[in-house]
């Protein structure tokens, strides 16, 4: 079985005062990406910052990004449409107008920390079937049960392409407490033949991610879902945690995707 290791070098929250590692601008992001695709990444989840390192849905920044990418590896690119609580969502859902690979699809409107994220229902039936058209693959972040639900709607209503993608969060103030409990629930639900990761946010991260590979799904890895390595030491940028992803899966007689392979897997249209 091959194990699809995605990076997530950035995220919508946490600063350069938090982690003097974590990449904000776009050479940084392309550089910390480019690094953990020769770890074995073969996906990149991408957030990107201004100049001020605030959350933005800038085309430009997102396409220099993405291009920088691009011209260093072959890892398979996918955008964040959450971008950060601050952007409107009618902002934020144009940067599927660039066509990356996939992109993120947030069905629920939820509390989030001390904030809200707000997704409309109106706007993610929009998102979904704008990226239909386009031929970006869905990536379907569920934060707890009623965003499952919300999701199988969609796809029942024929807006989204098989095989089900979903990202299975835990560990958000507003989301599901992340258990070993609540990851098992998750994915006795989830749709036959779906494919999944788990996404465990900050102590959690390396217990979740452990035991969702040795129930079968793919695992993600980056300073946007923990800032440190291990208990009081910061990890000193991404690649220490995408390595110990990757010894992980390893450590489990998993094989590691390349980008070929993970597109295959992932069934992604040809663009």
């Amino acid at each position: 079985m091959s194990v699809i290791i995605t990076v997530a070098p950035t995220g919508p929250i946490a600063s350069t005062a938090d982690n003097p590692s974590l990449p904000t601008q776009p050479l940084e992001i392309a550089e910390a990406v480019h690094a953990a695709y020769l770890e074995g990444a073969s996906v990149a989840h991408l957030h990107f910052r201004d100049e001020n390192e605030k959350p933005t849905a800038s085309l430009d920044i997102a396409k220099r990004t993405m291009d920088l990418i691009e011209e260093r590896c072959p890892i398979l690119i996918q955008v964040s449409t959450g971008v950060g609580l601050s952007v409107e969502f009618e902002d934020r859902e144009k940067l599927v107008e660039l066509r990356p690979r996939m992109a993120t699809l947030n069905p629920c409107t939820m509390s989030f920390g001390e904030g809200e994220f707000r997704n409309p229902p109106i706007g993610v039936r929009r998102l979904a079937a704008r990226m239909r058209e386009l031929d970006v693959k869905p990536e379907l972040e569920v934060y707890d049960t009623g965003h499952l639900d919300a999701c199988i709607r969609l796809w029942e209503e024929g807006l989204l392409a098989e095989p089900l993608q979903f990202s299975l969060v835990l560990g958000v103030r507003g989301g599901m407490a992340a258990t070993p409990d609540n990851l098992i629930t998750m994915v006795k639900r989830l749709p036959p033949e779906a494919i999944w990761q788990v996404i465990a946010i900050g102590r959690s991260s390396l217990e979740l991610t452990a035991i969702g590979l040795a129930l079968g799904g793919n695992a993600r890895a980056g300073l946007e879902d923990t800032l440190y390595l291990r208990k009081g030491e910061l990890a000193q940028g991404n690649t220490p945690l995408v390595t110990r992803a990757v010894q992980l899966a390893r450590d489990l007689d998993l094989s590691i995707a390349s980008p070929e392979q993970a597109e295959q897997i992932l069934a992604l249209p040809q663009h």
